[in-house]
């Protein structure tokens, strides 16, 4: 399902604005690539969000999020040719990263934040409904092999449980009693984080989720497609990229849906530079779990140190395939014991256990 709206809120059609262009007079050539741009800025607070649209946005609910919004000028898309189609779908698609870029100052602090407290010992979980539950999902999942995180440090919560990752579990969004049970399953404390997505920023399961996490003393985030939603009001601190009407009427697992994907990346990815889950830009903690993995871990360490291919492949043997120890192993000097020894009182951070190892080695 799409749409973060209830069966019963569907946006009604609208006479189209006299200011705007007749759609049955659209160029289909050549698709206006700044038609539904926003850009966004936040220089003076977390949460709030200022913008401009590069053309008006009329019809749709009135009373709604941007996001549920009919375009009026894109009424007639199913007459384009294809590649006229793809080509206005791609041209929207260009407007999300200038809307997430509005936004880099509020993900920053986010990301801070939830760094601060993972490296006490806390949790990230992510909540959402839908498209936005299931990208939470992909985020938490790809975290274990690419940062090595513990199990259960990186959580995603989706509305209707797992089966609503591969089929629509229909009304599940609008259920905060799933979210509650979902969060006492958890039992978030003040050392954990939660981020809720939600494209309309009033899905009810992400929003209840918020406000229980918040209540047990969590911090919490509430990412929307929208300004001023009850999400980023519940929350602690907000991220409002508002990507505007899609293409396809209220179909947010495009514009919105590329948005959050984009925000959970800098998000994430962020906080597992601040951990010191890299070093440089290489995958240092990454779990060589596969032969990919091995190979990549194998290439990491030879980048990081410059050693050859036998002092590479000894020093992974020695440190049974962990690449952050095998650097310290061969640039250290150390045996594998004493590299796991010096991570361990560096918070697992390879440039401080390196600068440690030189009185030892």
């Amino acid at each position: 399902m799409d749409s973060d709206l209830p069966p019963d809120a569907e946006p009604d059609a609208t006479e189209p604005d006299p200011t705007e262009p007749d759609p049955t007079e659209a160029d289909t050539t050549e698709p206006d690539l700044t038609a539904g741009a926003t850009t966004t800025t936040d220089a003076t607070r977390t949460g709030a969000t200022t913008g401009t649209t590069a053309s008006r946005v009329t019809g749709g609910a009135p009373d709604g999020p941007t996001t549920e919004v009919v375009r009026p000028e894109w009424s007639d898309i199913d007459r384009l040719t294809t590649l006229d189609l793809v080509r206005l779908m791609n041209a929207e698609d260009r407007t999300v990263a200038e809307a997430v870029a509005g936004q880099l100052e509020p993900i920053a602090a986010a990301a801070d934040a939830i760094a601060a407290r993972m490296s006490r010992g806390g949790r990230l979980i992510y909540a959402g409904a839908g498209t936005a539950g299931r990208l939470g999902v992909l985020d938490a999942s790809e975290c274990p092999p690419t940062f090595n995180t513990a199990p259960g440090q990186v959580v995603g919560l989706i509305a209707g449980g797992s089966a609503a990752l591969v089929d629509a579990v229909e009304g599940a969004e609008d259920r905060p009693d799933l979210a509650l049970a979902d969060l006492d399953a958890l039992a978030p404390t003040a050392a954990d984080c939660l981020v809720g997505v939600s494209a309309s920023g009033r899905t009810p399961y992400t929003v209840a989720a918020v406000r229980q996490a918040r209540a047990a003393g969590a911090l919490t985030v509430g990412l929307a497609c929208t300004r001023g939603s009850a999400l980023v009001a519940a929350a602690e601190l907000g991220i409002e990229v508002e990507t505007g009407p899609e293409v396809l009427a209220g179909s947010t697992r495009l514009k919105a849906g590329t948005a959050q994907k984009l925000v959970l990346n800098l998000l994430s990815t962020t906080v597992m530079v601040r951990l010191g889950k890299t070093y440089g830009n290489l995958m240092i903690d990454v779990r060589a779990g596969n032969a990919k993995l091995r190979d990549r871990a194998h290439r990491i360490v030879a980048l990081a140190t410059g050693a050859d291919e036998d002092t590479v492949r000894s020093a992974l043997a020695a440190t049974r395939g962990e690449a952050k120890d095998a650097v310290l192993v061969v640039l250290a000097g150390v045996d594998a014991p004493t590299a796991g020894r010096l991570l361990a009182a560096s918070g697992g951070r390879l440039r401080e256990a390196l600068e440690s190892a030189r009185p030892e080695a």
